[in-house]
């Protein structure tokens, strides 16, 4: 079960950081939206973000979110939702 969907784009600094931090972590455990490519997933970003959308932003299994956090903070919050 995926416990985070990373919102970012293919162009995003930041969002390739992050992905990168999270090359060890098995895959199934989130999945990624291009919010270039989903324009839902944008206004969600959008909607958390006081109107900004903001990549990478992280939504959690358990509905809570984070803006552009380190790649350690998403496999702690991960694992304890594991």
């Amino acid at each position: 079960m995926a416990h985070a969907t990373i919102y970012a784009t293919d162009w995003c600094p930041y969002c390739a950081s992050l992905m990168r931090g999270l090359k060890d972590l098995d895959p199934s455990e989130y999945e990624v939206i291009d919010v270039d490519q989903d324009e839902e997933a944008g206004e969600w970003v959008k909607s958390v973000n006081d109107g900004n959308r903001i990549v990478p932003t992280v939504k959690f299994s358990d509905g809570t979110h984070a803006t552009n956090p380190p790649a350690a903070e998403v496999i702690a919050k991960i694992q304890d939702l594991s």
